[in-house]
């Protein structure tokens, strides 16, 4: 069983910009949850700025991450819709200095202020830079609807990634789906799933998700997912407390 958990880097703004002491606590608080999850699953991804608010960069959450577990496998999101070409190569080839195993292109959330889109499409920038050579640095992954139209596919797939992740998935039919799909040419499919919990509600809510098929019995769900997959991506933006139960279950 290959467990990965889904990590929010802390905010940098909140109602105002953190002051040095409060991002320190928040990384401290970070370093402390990321101790505990890299005792009972196989890999952390550290999110790029969810929802277009500012986080600590993911790539340096990574590095805190990597500093205290060298075993753990670490991989982070990069967002294109507020970044240029030379930016996303700055930010790659640090996750390639810190040892970061893999990176998530994806559009990303529009911010809240500012430039809404840089007009980069993330297959593209995969594909440039598979072409540089970078996927023999590091794994590059896009991101995949969890019922996505395989007809319209072509430049993700052309794209060659190392794989996709998924968006939140709602049953196993959607997995074996992408699997029977994209496995055979040669694609890993890493499903993600939020943990059913009264915590994470408002966000299944915000996602239209409807997770009736699996949170009565999430622990037999997941282990579905990664027999048929080989890997789970586990997300609980809310609930942490929730999340480590269910890790330590499946451990």
């Amino acid at each position: 069983m290959t467990i990965i958990y889904e990590i929010n880097p802390p905010k940098v703004i909140q109602d105002t910009i953190l002051s040095h002491d409060q991002l320190s606590d928040s990384v401290e608080k970070l370093k402390e949850r990321a101790g505990k999850i890299g005792q009972i699953c196989d890999g952390v991804h550290l999110t790029d700025s969810v929802l277009g608010i500012p986080r600590v960069s993911p790539i340096t959450a990574g590095f805190f991450i990597r500093n205290s577990n060298n075993k753990i496998r670490i991989t982070a999101s990069i967002r294109v819709r507020d970044r240029n070409v030379t930016s996303i190569t700055q930010t790659i080839c640090d996750a390639i200095l810190l040892n970061l195993n893999g990176v998530l292109i994806l559009k990303g959330d529009a911010p809240p202020a500012g430039p809404t889109d840089s007009g980069l499409v993330p297959s593209d920038v995969v594909k440039q830079f598979n072409e540089q050579g970078f996927g023999k640095r590091i794994d590059m992954y896009l991101s995949i609807s969890s019922n996505p139209d395989f007809e319209k596919m072509h430049k993700k797939i052309e794209a060659q990634p190392k794989g996709f992740v998924t968006q939140v998935i709602s049953s196993i039919d959607q997995v074996t789906r992408l699997v029977d799909k994209l496995k055979p040419q040669g694609f890993k499919i890493i499903p993600c799933v939020l943990v059913s919990s009264e915590k994470n509600l408002k966000s299944a809510q915000m996602l239209k998700l409807n997770w009736s098929e699996y949170n009565k019995d999430l622990v037999s769900f997941v282990k579905q997912v990664d027999k048929i997959a080989g890997n789970v991506l586990v997300s609980s933006p809310n609930d942490f407390t929730g999340a480590l139960d269910l890790l330590q279950k499946l451990k």
